[in-house]
C-alpha cells in the first residue's frame, strides 16, 4: 500500500487478462474466452485456459476501484482469505492463540511474499486460500464431502497447477489417514470429495482439457520451464532462471527446517494425534521431489509436469508447516507469543524489501491501461497458439481486415490500422472496399466490396470455436496461414461475413456435468445436515 504494485514476472499478463475481462463485461459479454489485445490485436483463446477465479475477481476488482488499486487490493483480499482459512485447519487441532499465529505466519511466510512481490503469480496465490481448507476437510473425522468437494472446486477454478498438487496432496493424506486410521472412510471422503469437486469446476475442466488439442500446449514446459530444470539448487545457463531458482530453493530449506523443528516440537506436546503423524510423513515426500532422483515420478505421474517448477510445492509445505507450527505452540507464554509476534512482523517487511519489483515506465499500470486504450497490443502467450500457428509472425499495426490474392499473400499496406474503410491497391492485393464492425471481442461483422476473387486476411487468430458465414452459408475451407490469422475465401461480389465465438460440443458437455454436480452438492449438504442432527 506504501509503495505500490509490485511488477514481478507474470504482474502484465494478469493485469491485461483483468481488463479485457471488464471490457468484455461493458461490451455484454458475462463469461468471456477471448483476449482480444494479445498477439497485436488477434487475440487468443486465454480465457479458455487459464481458470476463471482470478480473472473474474482482478476484473471486478477494476471495474469497482480502478485499475491502479485493483492489484494491491486482490493481493489483500487473497492473503485475507489465506489466513482465514489457516485459522480454521489450526482451530480444529490447537487453541485459538496458536490458531491466529499459524493464520499469521501463513500469510506473511516468505514463499508467500516470494508469490506476491517477485513472481506476482496472482492465480496461485488465490488458490493459498483453498489449499488450507482442502486439508481441513480432507482430515477431519466427521462427514464433509460437500465442503471438500467446493474446496477441490475452488482450488481448480483458480489455478491449475495448484490444483494438480492439490489432486495427488488430497490423494497422499487420504491414503495416510486410512493407514493410521485403519478404516476406508478418509479414501472414500476424499474420493467422493474430488469427484464432486471436479464435476462442479466441469464447465472449465472439460473444455481447457478437450481444447488442449486445438493449441500448443507443450510450448508451456520448453527448455528452462521444465521440471528437470528447476530442482532443488540447480544450475542452468539462463542467469536469470538460476537466480529464481537458488531464491526459491532457499526459501523451501528454510521452510523445512521450521517445519522439521516444529514436528519435534508437536511430537513433545502430543498434539494433533494421528493428523500429527500424517503430517509429519508429508515432510520427507515433498522433499524427495525437489531432487533429481524423483525425476520419474515428476515424468510419468499424469500431469504433474505441468507444474514446471518443482518449487511450487512449497506451497503445500507452507500448509504442512504452519499447522505442525500450531500443534507445537499448543501452550504458548507470553514470551513465547512475543517471539512469534516479532517473528511473523520481521519476515512480512522483510519479504517485501526483499522481493519488491519496481515497475519499468512501460509496465507501470498507468502506461499499460494507456497501452490498452490505444489498442496497441501485446505479445500472446505460446502455449495458448493455435496449432500450426507461429505467433512471432503475427505483424503489428495491421488494419482489421485486408483482401489479398492468395492466403499468405502480407505485402498489402498496413499503415491504415484505425480506418474501417480501406481501398487495397498495393502489390499482391486486391482492390475492395471493407467495412468492418466489431460488435465486441466475439463478435464481427465484415462487409466486402472486391472485384476479384480472393480471401478476406481478418486481424484475428482462427480457432475452431470461431463460427463463420459468408452471406449466412458457413465458410468452408479456411486456409491455415503461418502466423495462424483467419483467412475467408471470397468471390467477385459483395459479401458479408459473419464471425462469432459459439459454445462447442466440449463446452456444452461441460456445463452439463456442472448442472449435474450442483444438484448432486444439494443432495449431499441435505444428507449431511440430517447425520449431524442424528
Amino acid at each position: 500500500m506504501l509503495r505500490g504494485n509490485s511488477c514481478g514476472h507474470d504482474f502484465d499478463f494478469h493485469l491485461l487478462s483483468w481488463m479485457e475481462v471488464a471490457r468484455a463485461w461493458h461490451s455484454g459479454i458475462g463469461y468471456p474466452h477471448w483476449v482480444q489485445d494479445a498477439n497485436f490485436g488477434a487475440g487468443e483463446p486465454r480465457l479458455m485456459f487459464y481458470p476463471p477465479g482470478s480473472w473474474l475477481l482482478g476484473g471486478l476488482l477494476g471495474t469497482i476501484t480502478g485499475w491502479h488499486a485493483a492489484p494491491v487490493l486482490f493481493v489483500l483480499l487473497a492473503l485475507l482469505g489465506a489466513g482465514a482459512s489457516m485459522y480454521l485447519l489450526a482451530r480444529e487441532w490447537a487453541p485459538p492463540i496458536s490458531a491466529t499465529f499459524a493464520a499469521c505466519l501463513y500469510i506473511a511466510n516468505p514463499y508467500a511474499m516470494f508469490v506476491v512481490y517477485e513472481r506476482s503469480a496472482l492465480g496461485e496465490l488465490l488458490a493459498g486460500a483453498w489449499f488450507p481448507l482442502m486439508v481441513l476437510f480432507a482430515l477431519r473425522t466427521r462427514s464433509s464431502v460437500a465442503p471438500l468437494g467446493l474446496s477441490v472446486a475452488g482450488l481448480w477454478l483458480t489455478n491449475s497447477p495448484a490444483a494438480v498438487m492439490g489432486s495427488y496432496l488430497l490423494a497422499v493424506l487420504a491414503s495416510s489417514m486410512w493407514i493410521v486410521e485403519g478404516r476406508p472412510w478418509p479414501a472414500l471422503r476424499a474420493l467422493g470429495g474430488v469427484a464432486l469437486g471436479l464435476g462442479l469446476a466441469a464447465f472449465y475442466i472439460v473444455p481447457a482439457a478437450f481444447e488442449q488439442r486445438w493449441v500448443q500446449i507443450e510450448r508451456a514446459i520448453i527448455p528452462g520451464m521444465r521440471v528437470e530444470d528447476s530442482f532443488l539448487f540447480a544450475h542452468t545457463r539462463n542467469a536469470f532462471h538460476d537466480q529464481v531458482l537458488w531464491t526459491a530453493s532457499w526459501i523451501f530449506v528454510a521452510e523445512v527446517a521450521v517445519a522439521s523443528i516444529a514436528a519435534h516440537l508437536a511430537w513433545r506436546e502430543r498434539g494433533g494425534g494421528r493428523v500429527r503423524v500424517v503430517l509429519t510423513a508429508l515432510l520427507p515426500i515433498i522433499l524427495l521431489l525437489q531432487v533429481p532422483a524423483s525425476y520419474v515420478i515428476w515424468q510419468h505421474t499424469p500431469h504433474l509436469k505441468f507444474l514446471q517448477f518443482p518449487w511450487r510445492w512449497t506451497l503445500a509445505l507452507s500448509v504442512v508447516t504452519c499447522l505442525l507450527v500450531a500443534m507445537a505452540l499448543k501452550k504458548p507464554g507470553r514470551r513465547t507469543a512475543m517471539l512469534v509476534a516479532v517473528l511473523i512482523v520481521a519476515m512480512a517487511g522483510g519479504g517485501g524489501l526483499l522481493f519488491f519489483q519496481p515497475c519499468d515506465d512501460e509496465d507501470a499500470v498507468a502506461a499499460q491501461v494507456s497501452s490498452f486504450r490505444e489498442g496497441q497490443g501485446t505479445q500472446g502467450t505460446d502455449e495458448y497458439t493455435p496449432k500450426g500457428a507461429d505467433n512471432s509472425a503475427v505483424q503489428q499495426h495491421l488494419p482489421l481486415v485486408r483482401v489479398l490474392s492468395a492466403a499468405q499473400d502480407d505485402t498489402a499496406d498496413s499503415s491504415k490500422v484505425d480506418n474501417p474503410e480501406w481501398r487495397a491497391g498495393t502489390s499482391g492485393s486486391i482492390a475492395a472496399t471493407a467495412n468492418v464492425k466489431r460488435w465486441n471481442a466475439e463478435h464481427w461483422t465484415v462487409s466486402v466490396v472486391t472485384a476479384e476473387t480472393g480471401y478476406a486476411v481478418l486481424r484475428l487468430m482462427d480457432y475452431p470455436s470461431w463460427r463463420v458465414t459468408v452471406d449466412d452459408k458457413p465458410a468452408l475451407g479456411r486456409p491455415v496461414r503461418d502466423d495462424g490469422l483467419m483467412a475467408i475465401p471470397i468471390i467477385a461480389g459483395k459479401h458479408v461475413m459473419e464471425i462469432q465465438w459459439a459454445a462447442t460440443r466440449d463446452v456444452i458437455i461441460g456445463r452439463i456435468i456442472s448442472v449435474i454436480a450442483l444438484l448432486a452438492l444439494a443432495i449431499v449438504v441435505m444428507l449431511e445436515r440430517r447425520e449431524r442432527r442424528v
